[in-house]
Parts: structure tokens; sequence; C-alpha cells
């Protein structure tokens, strides 16, 4: 007998939501099964009516899931109470669709937007540690090896130690990897080596590259594609990394 499946991730798997959006959802008490309401965990059987707002949820669509060029000054989120230009602007009109993580205003590059509320889960979580590739360009130029040596060694911030898994020079400044994502981080630890940042420009989510899209394109991703995020995300770290570093993804840059 089917037990069904637990109601946030039926919601995330309609679109509704990432995974912890629709946990949200769910704590406010804006879900119902059957007239009822849901309880965080409850799970949903195939005959049961799930309601948000009072609305049916529609059967889950298969999912989509686009690479962006963010432009510089574009806002990431799905809608703005100042009416900037956001994310979803720029893509076509599909129910479910979010961003999957965040770039900073002033950022470019890089930026998933899926319907597919799992693959939000695995790419936002740190214990799975996918990495993010950033090409930065610096007031003073390439960085110095002392510089790159403290960025890979780990740098102080407010709000707790950070370093870079891979460092290297590049024209004009420098390209790093790192294995999280914490506000303005990459423009925090090029500040810490007094190297402030001119322009910053994701150019990878794990193995996926923002190839040859322009500012403003988009393209939706392939099997080819998934698969390689896919793999960035199948090995979690082990649970004790995932405790000491006792953070959730946040906006990324």
């Amino acid at each position: 007998m089917s037990r069904g499946e637990r109601v946030q991730k039926v919601l995330a798997r309609a679109g509704v939501a990432s995974r912890r959006a629709a946990e949200e959802l769910i704590r406010a008490g804006r879900v119902s099964i059957d007239g009822q309401r849901a309880e965080l965990g409850a799970r949903v059987m195939p005959d049961q009516v799930l309601r948000l707002d009072g609305r049916p949820v529609a059967a889950a669509a298969p999912p989509r899931t686009f690479a962006l060029y963010k432009p510089v000054g574009v806002i990431t989120t799905a809608a703005d109470e100042r009416g900037r230009r956001t994310v979803l602007d720029l893509m076509p009109p599909i129910p479910g669709l979010h961003p999957v993580g965040r770039l900073d205003r002033d950022t470019e590059g890089l930026l998933l937007l899926t319907t597919d509320g799992e693959l939000t889960l695995r790419l936002t979580h740190p214990r799975f540690g996918h990495t993010k590739t950033y090409r930065a360009w610096c007031e003073g130029g390439p960085l110095a090896a002392a510089a790159r040596a403290r960025l890979r060694q780990g740098v102080l911030l407010e709000d707790g130690p950070a370093r870079a898994q891979h460092v290297r020079s590049a024209p004009g400044g420098v390209v790093l990897v790192l294995a999280e994502g914490r506000t303005r981080q990459v423009r925090r630890m090029l500040a810490a080596v007094d190297a402030p940042v001119l322009r910053l420009l994701r150019t990878h989510i794990g193995e996926l590259s923002l190839g040859d899209l322009e500012p403003g394109a988009w393209r939706e991703l392939g099997a080819r594609d998934l698969e390689r995020l896919r793999y960035t995300s199948a090995q979690p770290r082990p649970a004790a990394a995932s405790a000491r570093s006792g953070r959730r993804e946040r906006p990324d840059d």
C-alpha cells in the first residue's frame, strides 16, 4: 500500500517552491490536505487533494532548468518591491521557475533557474560540497603570490574564516574556486588581501560553464548539463564537515 509522499516534497516536485521554501509555506498554515491544515512531514496520498492558499496544486510537470547570464544591475529574486528588474523578467513565464541561490546585484555571470525543487535543495545545501568559480578584476591588477597564498590558507571575515579551494592569477585580477557561498564573500575575501573588486563574473557552477552566453541570454539545460550538475552534488561532504560549517548556502558572490 502506498504511503504517499511528504507534503514538502510534493510541493517542490510541483514547482511551487524549493523544498526549504515549501517547508515555510507549511509552517505558515498555507497548505492543506483534503481541507485539513498540513503539518510538516505529513504524507499526501495519490487520492488526496493538496491545496496552497485554497487552490489545488497541479500534478508535477516535467522539471525544467535554465542557465542564465545574469547582467550587472539585475536583482536575483522573483519580485522586487522597488520595481527593479529581476532575473525572472529575463526568462519565459514558466510556473514555479525560481533562481537557485543568488548573485549580488553588482555581480554578473552564471545563474541557474529551475522548477526542480530537489535540484535546488542539492545545489544550495553545503553538505554536498558543490563549487563555484569566479573571475575577478581587481584594483592593482593581478594578485601577487603572497595574496593568493593567503586566500588559499584562509582569511578572517566578520562572519568567520573563509578560504578558496583554488586560486590562480589572471590578467587584471584572479580566478577563485569556492565551496561555499556567503553574502558578498568573494568581494570581502579580496578586500581582506587589499585587492578591491572592480568587476566580478561567475563562470562555473560545479562542472557547468557559462559558455558563450551573452549578458541577459539564457539556455535550457539538456540531459548532459543536468548530469554535470548532479555529478557535482552527488557526493555529500562528511557529516562532521557539514557540522563545522554550520551554514546553509547564502546569497553568493
